[in-house]
């Protein structure tokens, strides 16, 4: 059978969320076998979600350290202090052959937003009407069911500020809806410097992309744990069943459990069989991602194959028409630029085979970030109202809802959802529809022809890439039909014995068995 990836939007058939879980969801045998464990080492079994193949367990600390054969140690924090084992979790074999993650016993703080303020009082900012037009987003259609979901890890938005913002735009509000997860739920801060300006930055650009759409927001503490929680819940949301999720948080590679990466992949397969795109911001510190010794990284989850990595650019407007689009790149004013560069984590994907993406700076042949790109630079920045007043942003975390309001728009015109997108953006056939950033750099890697470790392939040129989609490919501008092309994903190459063998064990269960040509 076809990968997912070689399929044309038109011949690919998704499965419901019921039907990911009756097929792939954890085994009964596998969930007794973890509950067998937990009683037997004094822990309760607070709830089972099969869909979801999460097992959560309640204990005191001493019943938790003792099952899991770790000490927990608590640790300072600037914004409160944490608990994490000292050493790596131990479990029968039985279990290390079904158990992907044991989460909850670390709670360090793990991601940060990738939102960028302009501290200039008297900017004014861009209208998001006149971003779209510029990157020539395809009309709504009217009448569609369209749902967005977005991860959040703090903050929150205020009801007031988004009529405000929507009014401002002369557009009703969209419906908004928030869901708890793990006990986290829309908390503004009241501080517009703290995380309320991710929170409500996502949901403005959203909504006022994707008119008379539902934009769902789900709320999830800022741990591994939440993390994983967060997008689970969201893939598998069958109440709301969001087609995009747009996520604007993250952290360098490195500071990410091998545990959490094989987490996310096992996830992200899910989305993909439920036609569910992920887009995700590469960062805003440049190439090192903020590493304090100024080494060269990327950022996660953007660094994940399965994800549209998205990168930032600065965009010179006159009216809705482009004078210009450079790489975003502020460093030298501390106010931050694109990430982008070459995991170490993640294979090179089929997908980017023909990218000429270089060699990470260990020399492993990695996944290049980003994907894609739009305006990030808080000097060209959005005009949205955060906190009670008007404000100016940017960072890569407004490129990645963009870009998911820009997507969510092409599945309402295809009548369909665009699912596992990566593969089709890479074909020679697309090549006329993005617009190509080749100048400038993000502190470690330069723009050019192509694509790039700063802006990917470059920014939205959307009725084309629709064009691409419906089976019409745009060729030195002439419109030509679409030729088949196999691409596919590539999973972590850091896996631990366990997680081979899962993945071995789950053959069945790839993407492709999702999809009927």
């Amino acid at each position: 059978m076809p990968d997912l990836g070689a399929l044309p939007i038109a011949e690919r058939t998704y499965l419901s969320p019921a039907a990911v879980a009756d097929r792939h969801g954890a085994s009964r045998e596998d969930l007794d076998k973890v509950r067998e464990f937990a009683v037997g080492h004094g822990l309760m079994v607070r709830g089972i979600e099969r869909a979801r193949r999460i097992l959560t367990l309640a204990g005191t600390a001493e019943d938790m350290a003792r099952a899991f054969g770790v000490e927990l140690e608590r640790f300072e924090h600037p914004n409160a202090p944490y608990r994490a084992p000292s050493g790596p979790v131990r479990l029968p074999p039985k279990l290390g052959e079904i158990v992907t993650g044991v989460f909850g016993l670390d709670n360090r703080p793990q991601l940060r937003p990738h939102v960028q303020r302009n501290a200039d009082p008297s900017a004014q900012g861009y209208a998001l009407p006149a971003v779209a037009a510029a990157y020539e987003f395809p009309p709504m259609p009217d009448g569609s069911d369209v749902c967005v979901g977005i991860l959040e890890f703090g903050g929150g938005y205020a009801e007031s500020d988004l009529d405000r913002y929507f009014s401002s735009l002369g557009v009703p509000t969209p419906e908004i809806l928030s869901v708890e997860v793990d006990g986290a739920s829309n908390s503004p801060t009241g501080s517009p410097g703290g995380p309320d300006a991710e929170v409500e930055l996502d949901v403005e650009i959203v909504g006022a992309l994707v008119p008379g759409g539902r934009v769902v927001v789900y709320f999830a503490p800022n741990t591994e744990q939440g993390f994983v929680d967060a997008l689970t819940t969201a893939i598998h949301d069958s109440v709301n069943q969001p087609s995009v999720l747009s996520i604007s948080w993250g952290s360098p590679e490195e500071t990410w459990s091998d545990q959490a990466r094989a987490a996310f992949e096992t996830a992200a397969q899910d989305a993909a069989m439920q036609g569910i795109t992920i887009v995700g911001a590469s960062g805003d510190q440049g190439a090192s991602d903020g590493e304090p010794a100024g080494a060269l990284a990327v950022d996660f989850p953007a660094s994940s194959p399965y994800v549209m990595g998205c990168g930032g650019t600065r965009l010179e407007l006159s009216g809705s028409a482009i004078v210009s689009e450079v790489v975003w790149n502020d460093l030298s004013s501390g106010e931050g630029a694109t990430g982008g560069g070459v995991s170490e984590d993640f294979s090179l994907p089929t997908f980017q085979s023909s990218a000429d993406v270089p060699r990470a700076p260990n020399g492993f042949q990695g996944r290049g970030v980003p994907d894609v790109a739009a305006d990030a630079d808080p000097e060209t920045g959005y005009a949205v109202v955060i906190d009670g007043a008007p404000a100016v942003l940017g960072g890569t975390s407004a490129a990645a809802p963009l870009w998911a309001a820009l997507l969510s728009r092409l599945g309402a015109a295809l009548g369909k959802p665009l699912g596992y997108l990566n593969p089709l953006l890479y074909p020679s056939n697309a090549s006329g529809t993005f617009r190509p950033i080749t100048s400038g750099d993000n502190g470690g890697y330069s723009a050019g022809p192509g694509w790039n470790a700063c802006t990917g392939l470059g920014s939205p040129q959307g009725t084309r890439l629709l064009a691409v989609l419906e089976g019409t490919a745009v060729v030195e501008g002439a419109i030509a039909p679409v030729p088949p092309e196999a691409a596919a994903g590539a999973r972590s190459s850091k896996t631990t014995r366990a997680t081979r063998r899962r993945a071995r064990s789950e053959a069945s269960r790839s993407p492709s068995d999702a999809i009927s040509a």
